[in-house]
């Protein structure tokens, strides 16, 4: 039988209600965990890549040895204990030097996986320049062919998004978009860049817009996968019934924002539909001349002959 926690404390009782599943999901965290042997390369770009993700992100100092494609249990307990769902390993060895494993739970079990190998990497302190604050929300572009040819590629696409995408938002301000991160898939290979957006005057009210490199760079090679599988990947993908929201039939906006309803009704008979009385709508009688006569005329007309 499995155990139940049963929270002693609020503190507890809090910690417990926000590891429960909810219906709209908190903004995925992400852990980056060294193995029990690294390089210099490799140390240095997972601190960087966690500078980038710093808010929602947790770094692990101490070595770990760890194999992701032998045994994946260290990794779910890590998960778990940190409550993160996406992750990043680093390792360095004579068969697979200058290796990064990044993947992402569903569950708290390993759903996707990927091993790249670092063909040169760039540090964004080498590189000249402010760099961006800490939280920004970036703006991921994608280019090259094989990500929607190759099933891996698309499926490492879809990951390098869920990846760094950060929290999800309703709106944002034009000056908010002041980080840009370009991967491309050219050869066989994968091409990171991190770019700074400058909003320069232009003469009008849109303003010319520069990209500025601000590291780090990064060139990979894909080297071992373990995707899940369709039905598996779809699961995950699952919505409650209870997000969706539901469109209401006949409402509509207009460029104002004004709500507008429609109404169906069934065709009425305006002939028997009572109007405002008018004097002028009134029916003259006729006298035997044939001519109309109005209804005061015809009363003098009455009084007349009474005397």
């Amino acid at each position: 039988m499995q155990r139940v926690a049963k929270p002693k404390t609020q503190r507890g009782k809090r910690f417990l209600q926000d590891r429960e599943s909810k219906i709209y999901e908190n903004t995925k965290r992400a852990m980056f965990v060294k193995g029990g042997n690294t390089s210099q390369t490799v140390t240095q770009l997972l601190k960087e890549l966690y500078t980038l993700k710093k808010i929602d992100a947790v770094m692990y100092k101490r070595k770990n040895i760890l194999r992701p494609f032998e045994d994946e249990t260290p990794l779910e307990f890590f998960s778990q204990k940190c409550d993160a769902s996406l992750f990043m390993f680093g390792s360095h060895s004579k068969k697979r030097p200058n290796n990064i494993v990044i993947g992402r739970m569903f569950d708290y079990h390993v759903l996707d996986m990927i091993e790249l190998g670092i063909d040169s990497f760039k540090s964004m302190f080498d590189i000249e320049g402010p760099k961006c604050p800490i939280g920004t929300k970036p703006c991921i572009m994608f280019a090259g062919e094989q990500f929607d040819t190759d099933p891996d590629y698309s499926r490492l696409k879809n990951l390098f998004a869920d990846f760094f995408r950060g929290s999800v938002i309703k709106q944002i301000r034009l000056q908010g978009i002041e980080h840009v991160i370009m991967i491309s898939a050219v050869d066989g290979k994968i091409y990171i860049r991190n770019y700074r957006i400058l909003l320069k005057k232009s003469g009008s009210k849109v303003p010319r817009i520069e990209l500025e490199d601000m590291g780090p760079s990064v060139d990979f090679t894909v080297r071992r996968t373990k995707i899940a599988s369709d039905d598996l990947y779809k699961r995950s993908l699952k919505k409650p019934k209870t997000a969706t929201i539901k469109k209401r039939k006949n409402i509509s906006q207009d460029a104002f924002g004004s709500q507008l309803g429609r109404i169906h009704m069934q065709k009425q008979d305006l002939s028997n539909l009572q109007t405002r009385k008018m004097k002028g709508l009134k029916r003259q009688r006729k006298d035997n001349k044939g001519q109309g006569t109005s209804p005061k005329k015809s009363k003098q007309s009455v009084e007349e002959a009474d005397t």
